[in-house]
């Protein structure tokens, strides 16, 4: 497949640029400089991040050049642009004005790099080095009213740098200038499509798993059943799907979900393990040592369920492409950002093979595919929900009372955002139950009841939220409907904290 290479110098938007790329349907993939691929032909274009770092610093991060130049085009953005600029002999140094924030970009000269881009165009500028001086062999294409060399080429090379972000939405025209890179520089299709993925990857599955038998653990999610639809679009019945109630689902998800996969075609296999995780959790309040339980009770109901499936070779797992590039740090293979494995220590331990044929997509392409695949809405469109379920929204001990209380009340939440169109502006919603009760009165009769928060955020990551302003009439009308309809609750109380410095689940 022809792609672009994105070589990650540590950029805060080193995952923007690659998500620009791919809104274009042009595959490309992220590879930390210390680990740069070797070339091959299916590489039709370099693109070199920024970075913290100044070119200038001793242990500043570097790659070998002639690894590329001369092969293909190459595009350096910020930090790239002046690496680039220095490793071909030009001067790079401190700005006495550091340049952040909009500027207007002044071509010099016509350059195919910034076809179509208006004079003055608005640009998102970064850095607090600047090149004072180009390489002999190179030419100002563009300039700023503060920096000469805002974009350079390379005389008679196909090499590019640029001094501002063009893969923001503050740069204004920043999508016009990737496409001139991809399409007019590098003559790249623009092929990468949920379709075509779709067909290479099904074909890939069967090439890589054949007759061999594979399990998958669901979660109700959009990213493990999308890879369940996947491998059982490449090898059928010999996919085995197991969903695991834990108890601390949302209420009646575990029948809804397991009815949906159903309709697909799927080989499900539902677990009622409700009765071991509340046992397992009895008595239990700290977050940590939760979380920790459900895991280890998790692999422990998994992995007896799937011992009963003959001759499996192979755990299949809903992986997606930012677990792959954060659970490498571009600092070096010493520093990592964070593990990520969907069921942690049950390859090992059950000696199996890892399938993930999601690694590569981006959550809303995985949603993109699931859509083509046709994922059902409340599938596909389902808000993210936290791995230990209702136990880290239910603060302090489990019990089974309390999870049928905090059930009822996110339902009617939930039901209410879906009947007023809400549900889809928001990026995750949910109940939480408080540990601790207040005073109320209903009727003539004195209540000390418990006390619900509810939570909405925007996100496109999860790594930063904002609360949501739902219309007070809204709200107004899920506290009038919980506290009517849910025994046991007699206060609701709306939480208007971001992420960060709070977080976006309480626990």
């Amino acid at each position: 497949m022809e792609k672009i290479i994105i070589i990650d110098f540590g950029s805060q938007y080193t995952q923007l640029i690659a998500r620009r790329v791919r809104e274009l349907n042009v595959f490309c993939e992220i590879y930390p400089f210390y680990h740069i691929p070797e070339w091959n032909l299916n590489i039709k274009g370099i693109i070199l991040s920024g970075s913290p770092c100044s070119v200038n610093d001793v242990d500043s991060p570097n790659i070998d050049f002639s690894f590329y130049r001369g092969k293909c085009p190459i595009l350096g953005i910020c930090y790239g642009a002046q690496w680039i600029a220095k490793h071909l002999g030009g001067q790079v140094q401190a700005s006495k004005i550091r340049e952040y924030g909009r500027a207007n970009l002044i071509p010099q000269q016509t350059n195919l790099l910034l076809k179509d881009v208006s004079d003055n165009s608005q640009v998102w500028m970064s850095h607090g080095d600047t090149i004072i001086e180009l390489p002999q062999n190179a030419q100002t294409i563009a300039s700023t009213e503060s920096i000469q060399n805002a974009a350079y080429q390379i005389f008679d090379e196909p090499i590019y740098g640029i001094q501002f972000h063009p893969e923001v939405t503050h740069s204004l025209e920043g999508k016009t200038i990737i496409q001139n890179f991809l399409f007019e520089i590098c003559k790249i299709q623009p092929n990468w499509t949920p379709d075509s993925f779709i067909h290479s990857t099904v074909q890939q599955l069967q090439n890589q798993l054949q007759n061999d038998k594979v399990v998958l653990g669901l979660s109700g999610g959009v990213d493990s059943s999308v890879a369940a639809l996947l491998l059982h679009k490449a090898i059928g019945k010999n996919l085995y799907c197991i969903f695991i109630d834990n108890g601390l689902l949302r209420k009646n998800e575990f029948q809804d979900v397991l009815n949906s996969y159903q309709h697909l075609g799927l080989n499900v296999i539902g677990i009622d393990a409700k009765t071991k995780f509340y046992q397992e959790l009895k008595g239990i309040s700290d977050p940590e040592q939760k979380r920790k339980i459900i895991g280890r009770v998790f692999i422990e109901v998994f992995e007896q369920e799937a011992k009963k499936i003959e001759n499996v070779q192979w755990l299949a797992q809903g992986t997606i492409y930012p677990d792959v590039i954060e659970s490498v740090s571009v600092n070096g293979p010493s520093v990592t950002i964070k593990s990520h494995h969907n069921v942690g220590g049950l390859p090992e331990k059950m000696h199996l093979k890892i399938v993930e044929p999601l690694k590569m997509l981006f959550k809303d392409e995985v949603r993109k595919i699931g859509a083509e695949l046709g994922l059902p809405n409340n599938i596909l469109n389902r808000h993210p929900f936290p791995g230990p379920g209702l136990a880290i929204r239910i603060l302090g001990n489990i019990t089974e009372e309390k999870v049928k209380l905090l059930q009822e009340a996110d339902a009617i939440y939930i039901d209410i955002l879906k009947q007023t169109g809400w549900y889809d502006k928001i990026w995750q919603a949910g109940a939480i139950l408080l540990n601790a009760q207040s005073v109320g009165v209903m009727g003539d009769e004195r209540t000390y009841e418990k006390v619900v928060a509810l939570r909405a955020v925007t996100s496109s990551d999860g790594m930063t939220a904002d609360w949501v302003p739902i219309p007070f009439d809204i709200l107004a009308q899920i506290s009038n409907q919980i506290i009517n309809q849910v025994k046991g609750i007699n206060r609701v109380v709306y939480d208007i904290s971001s992420k960060p410095p709070a977080t976006i689940e309480w626990e």
